[in-house]
């Protein structure tokens, strides 16, 4: 079942394998750099802003960036297009919210062997409108 999956994944991207990342552990951080979401006090929303989240992975020897590119498995995201070429990175995924249709991530920036640095915009919709947050988004190598 894993191997279909891979093989599903690999069909639908344009991959050029990409530079190996150093083996060990990583952090993948998330920092909100503006957000509208319908519904929500402002004064949630002004906290939001500026907020960093980090996704910690492990990095195999032999893998590349798109190890730290790949969504996180409990988010259930499907991978809808990737480009990772010539040290620039796009992606787009599709992530399932509880109610209504999917949230879109479109994601985007440049990699090395050090890791990523990009751009992702999540939008969607609530039952009170569209929502919208764009994330500044780096990896970068902690430890073994």
């Amino acid at each position: 079942m894993i191997i279909l999956h891979v093989i599903a994944l690999v069909a639908q991207a344009d991959v050029i394998v990409p530079p190996n990342v150093e083996p060990g552990a990583w952090n993948v951080v998330s920092r909100v750099v503006d957000i509208t979401v319908p519904g929500v006090p402002g004064f949630l929303v002004r906290m939001a802003r500026g907020k960093s989240k980090a996704e910690h992975k492990r990095v195999a020897q032999g893998q590349g960036v798109d190890a730290l590119l790949a969504p996180d498995p409990k988010a259930r995201c499907r991978i809808e297009s990737q480009s990772i070429v010539d040290g620039r990175y796009a992606q787009t995924l599709a992530c399932p919210q509880k109610k209504g249709s999917p949230l879109q991530i479109v994601r985007s920036g440049s990699y090395d062997a050090s890791g990523f640095a990009g751009q992702a915009i999540v939008t969607g919709t609530t039952p009170k409108g569209a929502l919208r947050i764009i994330l500044d988004q780096w990896a970068s190598r902690t430890g073994a």
